[in-house]
């Protein structure tokens, strides 16, 4: 991935808690010079100094036969920047749109888990993760136990153990203060997506 110095991240608590915060991906896998991809809900673990990746196929998805070599791919919050943004458009007039995103690359590799207990124990975890902020949360065991067990023939577990995470911060820190005033002001203005944006642009340093 294209990082200038300014917007590389490599803190991997930060990008872990990044990609658990996202938790829907995309599985990037090539092979003979094709490339498949796939995406999905992912839970992220860490074990034993280890980044791990834990997802499901759909047993249909010839995907889960191509283990191997793979990166996944985690788009965070991304929002249009106006130049009207910036004081300095006022001044010189030297400003041009761009855009401000968040992104994670996991690099690594995946193999396919097919015990029952494990999927058993995945899927559960997956409900139960998103699941926990509704009123009434759905479990697992409120499904009849024969229809998960059908269900749970049409899938295949995988984990997905990552050697190298990059992430890049595109949030116009490097710009003067009164840009980057102009940034934030604008970006909390453009809903949710900008308002994320606009905070990570407030935990950079200014400029010297």
């Amino acid at each position: 991935m294209y990082r200038p110095d300014s917007t590389a991240i490599d803190d991997p608590a930060l990008l872990r808690d990044v990609m658990d915060q996202i938790s829907f991906g995309a599985l990037v896998t090539s092979l003979g010079g094709e490339f498949e991809i796939t995406h999905l809900p992912l839970l992220v673990r860490y074990e034993e100094g280890k980044t791990v990746l834990e997802g499901h196929f759909a047993r249909a998805n010839p995907h889960w036969k191509m283990e191997g070599p793979s990166v996944v791919i985690f788009q965070g919050p991304q929002a249009y920047v106006s130049p009207s943004f910036y004081p300095s458009k006022a001044v010189h007039g030297k400003v041009v749109p761009t855009w401000a995103y968040i992104v994670v690359h996991a690099h690594g590799h995946f193999e396919t888990v097919q015990d029952g207990a494990w999927l058993q124990a995945h899927i559960s975890a997956l409900s139960d993760r998103h699941e926990a902020a509704q009123s009434k949360p759905w479990s697992v065991s409120d499904a009849p136990v024969a229809y998960l067990a059908a269900l749970k023939r049409g899938i295949v577990g995988f984990r997905f153990t990552v050697d190298r995470l990059e992430g890049k911060w595109k949030v116009n820190q490097h710009k003067s203060s009164q840009d980057r005033q102009g940034t934030y002001d604008g970006l909390m203005a453009s809903g949710e997506q900008g308002q994320d944006l606009a905070q990570a642009l407030a935990s950079f340093p200014e400029k010297d």
